[in-house]
């Protein structure tokens, strides 16, 4: 399957109390090993204090600026995603940072008390020089904050181009027509409206999508297919021939919407 790297966005149509229930319950599953699991969220600015108020409420806790330089210190030692994170609580992770950063460690000891259960980060770049914009594989989660939704899904696609193409992206909002905007725009395999990421990807009685543990990525992420992978990507299909009525669209049938946008023949 392609990468994971999921990004989410919460507009400022969005029910922030359901938004965070949604985006907590998807981001401690598993202590989000799965590549379904948020790793990025972008919030429009009308409801960020609103939202980051409710993730908190539900345990979400906003680390500083100091903070963050020695979580990421803990979390790429070489540059490359340590085990000492992969899969840990929010609080084994804390404590593990405050056994790295003498300065705060009793800042760090303070939020491992609280028995969180996900460390946020402000984040405003994207690739390799922020490597908070790409998968975690823990409950760290990257925040992001747009002026609206046109910059929110710009930074989503910045955020994709660095890492997670393919996949999926999540959107908490009330506006219907966005999801259509984000599944024409985006590479972005399925578009996941006001529900558990994690959970939904996956498929479930109530969205409709195939029930799969990997999901198809297609060719944004070096995949051959764009599903959640199901029985019928392992059938080899026979198909039988046979001459049918000739049908054989006309020049303006193919082209004829193009022409008379285009003005050209």
């Amino acid at each position: 399957m392609g990468a994971g790297n999921v990004a989410g966005i919460v507009d400022e149509t969005a029910d922030v109390n359901a938004a965070a229930n949604r985006i907590v319950r998807s981001k401690t599953f598993d202590n989000a090993t799965s590549c379904s699991s948020e790793n990025s969220l972008v919030i429009v600015d009308a409801v960020r204090p609103a939202m980051l108020s409710a993730l908190k409420d539900r345990g979400a806790v906003m680390l500083a600026a100091p903070q963050k330089v020695t979580l990421q210190a803990l979390m790429w030692p070489d540059g490359k995603l340590s085990a000492a994170v992969i899969g840990q609580s929010a609080r084994v992770i804390a404590e593990r940072a405050a056994a790295l950063d003498g300065a705060n460690r009793e800042g760090w000891l303070a939020i491992a008390a609280t028995d969180p259960r996900i460390l946020m980060v402000a984040e405003d770049g994207v690739g390799h020089d922020h490597p908070f914009s790409g998968e975690k594989l823990s409950p760290v989660l990257a925040i992001y904050a747009a002026r609206d939704f046109d910059e929110a899904a710009a930074t989503v696609e910045r955020i994709y181009a660095y890492e997670g193409a393919g996949h999926s992206v999540g959107l908490h909002s009330a506006v219907p027509e966005r999801a259509l905007t984000l599944g024409l725009t985006l590479p972005v395999s399925r578009v996941i409206v006001d529900q558990a990421h994690c959970i939904a990807t996956g498929g479930s009685f109530d969205n409709g999508l195939p029930f799969s543990l990997s999901m198809g990525c297609g060719t944004w992420g070096k995949n051959t297919f764009s599903d959640n992978m199901n029985y019928r990507h392992y059938l080899n299909i026979t198909r039988v021939s046979r001459p049918i009525p000739e049908k054989v669209p006309s020049e303006e049938e193919i082209f004829g919407a193009f022409f008379a946008k285009h003005g050209a023949k």
